[in-house]
């Protein structure tokens, strides 16, 4: 059995454009969903399966202090929710910490892509195994079961290598994604040789598609080095994954049983709100339904 990964590398580099205005001044991992920070479901996500180091990527010293305020304790907060008797805030405000967690920082000092930003974790990741996740994409099991790192982890114990959270699309959307190549699905696992980064059209070898979390081998950061600039002009933690791959690494995808909130753009960000809302929160659903019969009246 392949020993549980214990650090996650969470990119948080990057000027966020298609979140401005409100990215002007705060990085979009504070902007919320369903009134959580977007970047504490990725923190709890790690928690439930007891990863002990984070690794956040910055770009410049404002976000690095954004995240090292958020999360430390704040004893004036704490003392003076305890002090007027708001227990169910001063529970939120102690639970944004995970009991044990650790959290480190590796600066990206310009914008090489995302292989590029794991790449300076390195030395904070050492020899170890690692799962990296993206802030912006949300995955919640809403049906009570295992989360998407869960389900990620009992694959990654029985096979090794390098083990993803897939989706499958229509062939015209292949596009915009990671394709896996030599698919062969088995259940709610699919074995790859490889993976290519937005293949044109007429390209895509599957309707497969590389989404994250990854839990990755630490050879990876060994390969990154060696990896070339893809379409978008940068270095592609994608195409890392696949050069492995075709060295004779394990890839292998898992269609976990959760949903996906994407937070990547405004628009995104706010159809993630109202469904995930109204998912939760049976009163808001109520209000709603009433809100629209009443609305074209």
């Amino acid at each position: 059995m392949n020993k549980k990964p214990e650090v996650c590398v969470i990119p948080v580099a990057g000027l966020s454009t298609r979140n401005l205005p409100t990215t002007k001044v705060l990085h979009k991992g504070f902007l919320t969903l369903n009134n959580l920070p977007i970047i504490q479901y990725a923190v709890d996500a790690c928690a439930e399966i007891g990863v002990k180091e984070i690794v956040f990527v910055y770009s410049d010293q404002s976000c690095r202090h954004l995240f090292e305020n958020y999360y430390k304790k704040n004893e004036w907060l704490e003392n003076h929710l305890r002090e007027k008797g708001k227990f169910d805030l001063l529970e939120a405000v102690e639970k944004i910490i995970p009991e044990g967690m650790k959290f480190s920082f590796a600066e990206q000092s310009e914008p090489r892509g995302n292989g590029h930003a794991v790449l300076m974790a390195k030395d904070i990741v050492g020899k170890r195994d690692f799962i990296v996740m993206w802030a912006d994409d949300v995955y919640i099991n809403t049906h009570g079961g295992k989360g998407v790192l869960r389900q990620l982890l009992d694959v990654y114990e029985q096979e090794g290598g390098m083990v993803e959270n897939i989706m499958e699309f229509p062939r015209e959307q292949m596009v915009r994604y990671g394709a896996l190549i030599g698919a062969v699905r088995d259940g709610r696992i699919v074995r790859a040789k490889g993976k290519i980064e937005k293949p044109p059209l007429n390209e895509v070898p599957s309707n497969y598609a590389s989404m994250g979390p990854y839990i990755l081998p630490n050879e990876i950061m060994d390969i990154l080095p060696e990896v070339k600039k893809g379409t978008n002009g940068e270095i592609n933690l994608a195409d890392a994954t696949g050069l492995a791959a075709q060295r004779g690494m394990k890839l292998t995808g898992v269609l976990c049983d959760v949903t996906r909130f994407d937070c990547g753009t405004n628009a995104d960000l706010a159809k993630a709100n109202l469904r995930l809302s109204l998912m939760e929160n049976p009163e808001l659903r109520a209000y709603c339904k009433d809100l629209l019969d009443n609305m074209f009246v």
